[in-house]
């Protein structure tokens, strides 16, 4: 396996691609611009507060089970590829007129961020529309590109697609799905409300991370966003389900660096991403049929 770089993502291609299942993180990047630091009005450990931090480790053996994985460079609070291209905040962004009624361009989480996690604001001002089309010819695009690529190519080989969008969450988010008396959400499953992949591929990743001793909710509080909206199309076999693990299970928030069980989580995960690995081997590539 060698990884192809570039300013927009890495993506680890196994030797040879045994599943139909991708894996990606879209919200994993930590290379932040030096001029976007200097800009910002955050100190360097906050703007990271809404980073999907080492999401991408955790996940990191999906080559060695034969499965693709991208991974982007990008930090969600300089760009966020889980929005569309044309999700754009005319709050932060120069030159944008009226939009539509947008609930995340609404929260300040559009393509080109206005916050952080709780609200903090990234910028005392406004950036150029210029400047907001650079980074999305820069890092939106060829991430975008190349996902779909990867989804095509899949499909070519196995006659499906079954893409694994990698998120984590705050600990805090999941108190408003909390219920009395009953164990914390430390998995989300996403599949915009059956939308985004059949039925039944999701029952068998929820019992892979309940079997793992997790627990899972779906669609609830993420059922997923621009990115299993989009590339979901259960009809022509190409499948997208959001994952959304609880940060606390494997990081320190505060500081934003594994904590003492990080090795351990990884290691749980290391079994997930292999069992998943082979919901796709089921599939019979089409060249040796």
């Amino acid at each position: 396996m060698t990884p192809t770089h570039n300013d927009a993502y890495t993506l680890s291609f196994p030797d040879v691609q045994t599943t139909s299942v991708v894996f990606a993180s879209p919200h994993s990047g930590r290379h932040y611009p030096r001029a976007f630091l200097r800009r910002s009005v955050l100190d360097e450990l906050t703007i990271r507060s809404s980073e999907d931090a080492f999401i991408d480790l955790i996940v990191g053996n999906a080559p060695d089970c034969g499965a693709p994985l991208l991974v982007a460079k990008a930090p969600r609070a300089f760009l966020d590829l889980n929005r569309a291209s044309d999700e754009l905040d005319p709050s932060v962004v120069e030159g944008i007129g009226k939009v539509a009624h947008n609930p995340r361009i609404a929260s300040g989480l559009g393509v080109v961020p206005r916050v952080v996690s709780n609200g903090r604001a990234i910028y005392r001002g406004k950036i150029s529309k210029a400047e907001a089309t650079a980074r999305i010819e820069r890092y939106w695009l060829p991430y975008h590109t190349c996902l779909q690529k990867l989804l095509d190519h899949t499909r070519r080989q196995f006659n499906e697609a079954i893409l694994i969008d990698c998120h984590s969450m705050p600990h805090e988010a999941l108190d408003a799905v909390a219920k009395p008396g009953a164990p914390r959400p430390e998995v989300v499953l996403g599949d915009r409300f059956g939308s985004s992949a059949e039925t039944d591929l999701v029952d068998r990743i929820e019992t892979i991370f309940l079997d793992a001793g997790l627990t899972v909710s779906r669609n609830a509080p993420f059922a997923g966003a621009y990115i299993t909206q989009h590339y979901g199309r259960p009809s022509r076999r190409q499948h997208a389900i959001q994952i959304e693990v609880d940060r606390a299970l494997y990081l320190n928030e505060t500081y934003v660096r594994p904590n003492d069980n990080f090795r351990n989580f990884q290691a749980v995960m290391t079994r997930v991403v292999q069992e998943i690995s082979d919901i796709g081997r089921a599939s019979v590539p089409l060249a040796a049929e």
